[in-house]
């Protein structure tokens, strides 16, 4: 006789769960998440760190200089801080001095960019037509006038570095430090010589110096890497005829009526010029930096982060002549770009809102009225 078991005896195979227990068959996904994220980390350390150990090999000099200015500098920025209360391992000071020791290395794709940029800005043909003037002038005059017209220059290629989206790209890589010191002024990428290379090439075609216009790049340096440094220095009467941190902090500052201001490399009287100036009343300090666009913190990504959309530029380059359109194309809007923002009045289309614009993110002009913005790499 066949016995049937009630409905509650049976016990379903299929509804209950599994017992817990561990896995068998590898780690869980948080466990792989981790264990990427430590050997992407130490794919970055070992990476910075062959950087540099190169940078040493190329010119193991650059470690005085650093260590010259730490030893001047910081106690200047300790004694007559300009923002009280930072402290000296403030975050992402790893990174900035990372790109300060291994900047021998970058120094030999700068110089490239710088090489490219100058003989594609055309620069050099305007210089050609300055020569006979230049050979004009009395001994005297021509440091004076090759500094004037080097800061000129200086002036509009940096503002076109911020209002020209693709030129933008790279430049925003040393805008991105959120605190503000003299080791901040290290974070540059090395395709960003737009700032230099014009000037430079101008000032070489038009008969000055090699050895001259060498020394007002250097000025230029070296005056970046002091107004960037945490000091409270102010000319007072004299802030509208020169150049100082408290000008240059505020060029930096990410906040609505400072953002597109303060170009000039030393005399700001090229910014009162072009409308472009801005000095608050003595009691305001910048209280944001940075930008507002996504930006990596480590030094791998600041160096590709300019460069993302080129991989699918690369294929054009096993076509000739569909890399010498592409190439045209480029330039072509490159060049459009730089002349809309050059003829137009900044301050009529600049956005007004609050910290934390969106700005500083491609143009500092409007959606609609920008010039030729594209998400990805055009070249």
């Amino acid at each position: 006789m066949t016995t049937v078991a009630p409905q509650s005896m049976l016990v379903s195979t299929t509804s209950a769960p599994p017992p817990a227990g561990p896995r068998l068959y590898g780690p869980r996904v948080d466990e792989r998440r981790t264990l990427r994220d430590q050997a992407t980390r130490v794919a970055r350390f070992v990476l910075s760190a062959l950087a540099v150990g190169i940078a040493y090999l190329i010119d193991g000099e650059i470690f005085a200089p650093v260590i010259l200015l730490f030893v001047i500098v910081v106690p200047l920025e300790k004694m007559y801080p300009r923002r009280k209360g930072q402290k000296l391992r403030r975050p992402l000071v790893g990174t900035d001095i990372t790109f300060a020791l291994i900047s021998p290395l970058l120094n030999i794709f700068g110089i490239a960019a710088v090489i490219a940029i100058g003989g594609l800005s055309l620069f050099w043909i305007p210089g050609i037509a300055f020569r006979p003037l230049v050979a004009m002038l009395p001994p005297v005059a021509v440091p004076i006038v090759a500094f004037f017209l080097f800061d000129f220059l200086g002036y509009w290629t940096h503002r076109w570095a911020h209002e020209v989206p693709f030129l933008w790209r790279f430049h925003a890589v040393h805008h991105s430090p959120e605190h503000m010191d003299w080791i901040s002024g290290f974070r540059i990428h090395p395709f960003d010589g737009v700032l230099i290379a014009p000037a430079f090439f101008f000032l070489l075609a038009a008969g000055f110096d090699v050895e001259l216009t060498g020394i007002l790049a250097l000025l230029q340096i070296i005056l970046g890497l002091f107004f960037h440094a945490n000091v409270r220095v102010r000319w007072r009467w004299l802030d509208r005829l020169v150049a100082n941190p408290e000008f240059h902090h505020w060029h930096h500052a990410n906040e609505s009526d400072a953002i597109g201001h303060n170009y000039a490399p030393a005399l700001p009287v090229w910014d009162q010029a072009f409308g472009t100036f801005f000095m608050p009343r003595s009691d305001r300090r910048p209280q944001h930096y940075g930008v507002d666009e996504p930006m990596p913190v480590h030094l791998v990504g600041l160096l590709t982060h300019p460069l993302r959309g080129a991989r699918s530029q690369v294929s054009k380059l096993r076509h000739p002549v569909r890399a010498v359109r592409a190439l045209v194309s480029g330039l072509r809007s490159l060049f459009g770009d730089v002349w809309t923002v050059s003829r137009r009045p900044t301050h009529s289309v600049r956005r007004q809102s609050g910290p934390g614009c969106q700005s500083t993110n491609a143009s500092l002009f409007d959606p609609d009225d920008a010039p030729g913005h594209a998400p990805s790499f055009r070249f």
